[in-house]
């Protein structure tokens, strides 16, 4: 199974956030809804990447009825439904949770300021431009300030 990082959101969005496991058995349902198999350490890397692209955001300090890290639409995605998706929320037993907006947004932040930090110490003029990219996004997606970050990745 490969899925793609919008596919992996459009999972996610049909939920509102999931934790890690609860998204891993989603994709794992969607491999069997197929007929394909689903290699877990591949899906689990799929996830990874998500996460890497802000595709996904993962939310440790929430309100949410759980102590686990939940996954939300992060703002570089165009969420996509793969086949069968849609029959996931009938499938899966997953509670709704209300996760507040500001939780993401400061999960976002965090995020980008660390890897803006890191990408920055270490020269990584690759990661300094993907990170520019997703500072516009983040502006789009939510009315974040990313100025100031921004004109520090521009200076590498």
């Amino acid at each position: 199974m490969d899925l793609q990082p919008d596919e992996l959101a459009g999972v996610v969005d049909l939920f509102g956030s999931l934790t890690r496991a609860e998204l891993l058995d989603a994709c794992g349902e969607l491999a069997f809804k197929q007929g394909i198999d689903a290699d877990p350490d591949a899906v689990a890397a799929a996830i990874d990447s998500a996460i890497d692209s802000y595709h996904l955001v993962a939310v440790d300090d929430h309100a949410a009825d759980t102590d686990e890290t939940l996954l939300v639409v992060g703002p570089v995605a165009f969420p996509a439904l793969p086949d069968g998706a849609a029959d996931l929320p009938h499938i899966m037993d997953v509670p709704a949770r209300d996760l507040a907006r500001d939780a993401v947004i400061e999960a976002v932040k965090a995020r980008f300021r660390e890897d803006a930090v890191m990408a920055v110490k270490h020269g990584d003029e690759d990661r300094v431009e993907t990170l520019l990219d997703v500072s516009y996004d983040i502006e789009a997606w939510e009315s974040i300030e990313m100025d100031g970050l921004r004109d520090r990745l521009d200076d590498v």
